[in-house]
């Protein structure tokens, strides 16, 4: 099972489930946790081979890691603590899994908040892929990973998240990356299929003005999905909690609040 850290609220029955990006960890939202542990009960996880969590060791042999198994983590860690429905609040590419347990489970599903999320890869990200793809066994995972860092928050403001993802991935094995990689084979007929599939759970994605990369997709989705609405953080990239941390809190706590107040 991945490693896990839960808060519970004295009075609150509301869970808030936060799900970090590939390279990252639960670390990541520590700048959540305070303000966030005082509305909600909180879970916070670590991914399969990430932070504190051994990676499966059936899959590792089988070497197949798919967003489904990894999707399928997530929900076991929430079974196991009876967690009927909740809350799920993600990162890059933890929104992508988010949005695949909505998918599967959508009756586990209170709300989607997704940060700096990711529903198409764009002519640029599609290059990084395939430069990863030639490199990743014969460069050193942490020379790809700084690469991409920089290339997805290159601006100076964004050097705190970029610093801090790097800081994280060190903890992985070449191994490890490699397997994590080797999802984004699946990853564009998944995205194409969630942008074209409207799921109708209240949805808010968090972006920051500088998410090059990422930013013009989600302005589509979020006029066309019903029960989808855009918030833009202006001089923020890619990692909006982080590099904004007081502005995302007060957004989604508020976002949050309005929806268990219905």
């Amino acid at each position: 099972m991945l490693n896990y850290t839960k808060y519970k609220h004295d009075s609150s029955e509301t869970w808030v489930t936060f799900v970090h990006g590939a390279g990252g960890s639960s670390s990541i939202w520590f700048k959540q946790v305070r303000e966030f542990k005082n509305h909600f009960n909180v879970l916070l996880l670590d991914l399969r081979g990430h932070g504190d969590s051994k990676p499966n060791l059936k899959a590792a042999f089988d070497d197949q890691y798919t967003f489904d198994s990894i999707t399928n983590d997530i929900l076991e860690v929430i079974d196991y603590e009876g967690i009927e429905k909740s809350h799920f609040i993600g990162i890059s590419l933890g929104t992508i899994l988010i949005r695949n347990l909505a998918e599967k489970y959508p009756h586990r599903v209170e709300s989607m908040i997704m940060g700096g999320a990711i529903m198409k890869l764009n002519l640029r990200s599609q290059i990084l892929m395939r430069v990863g793809v030639i490199f990743k066994s014969v460069v050193p995972y942490i020379w790809l990973y700084k690469f991409f860092a920089f290339v997805i928050m290159p601006n100076r403001n964004h050097r705190e998240s970029r610093l801090l993802f790097v800081r994280e991935a060190k903890k992985l094995y070449q191994k490890e990356f490699i397997r994590w990689f080797k999802l984004t084979s699946e990853i564009n007929p998944l995205l194409r299929f969630f942008r074209s599939a409207d799921i109708k759970i209240p949805t808010l994605y968090v972006m920051g003005e500088e998410d090059y990369l990422f930013l013009p997709t989600i302005r589509k989705i979020a006029t066309s999905h019903n029960n989808s609405h855009l918030f833009i953080i202006e001089d923020c990239g890619h990692v909006v909690n982080v590099e904004q941390p007081q502005l995302f809190n007060r957004m989604v706590i508020g976002y949050l609040v309005g929806i268990e107040g219905r």
